[in-house]
């Protein structure tokens, strides 16, 4: 089974910059491991569902934003590290959320953006931005 843990969230001020982490281990019931999934992140705000926020494919040379963070944040991976990370600048008070991890089991070396087609998910880090 894979299991995925985040790390790197924490308090900044509105105007700084965060990176939060997400380190992959194990392997999938069919013995797939973290270079063969395609990884995401999504965040969730107090009362608001699960948004998708970036997207990279099993290679990385292929990333999706959504539009309130495009041209800020940056998700890259290290396949030899079996890790994906989110740089986040330019940070908004409305950016403030739990941000999760997930790795999604694809056919094609595509960029998986519902949250649905996702099948491993960590378990969140806090990133809380004070304006």
């Amino acid at each position: 089974q894979v299991q995925l843990v985040e790390s790197g969230g924490g308090l900044v001020q509105a105007g700084g910059s965060l990176r939060v982490s997400c380190a992959a281990s194990g392997r999938t019931a069919s013995g797939r491991t973290f270079s063969n999934l395609a990884m995401g992140w999504f965040r969730q705000a107090p009362g608001k569902a699960r948004e998708f926020v970036a997207g990279v494919n099993r290679s990385g040379g292929w990333t999706v934003y959504s539009d309130s963070v495009k041209e800020r944040f940056t998700i890259s991976r290290d396949n030899a590290k079996n890790a994906v990370y989110l740089q986040m600048n330019s940070l908004k008070p409305e950016d403030t959320a739990v941000y999760y991890c997930a790795g999604g089991i694809t056919t094609l070396a595509i960029v998986v953006t519902r949250a649905n087609e996702y099948d491993y998910w960590g378990q969140g880090t806090q990133v809380t931005v004070s304006s």
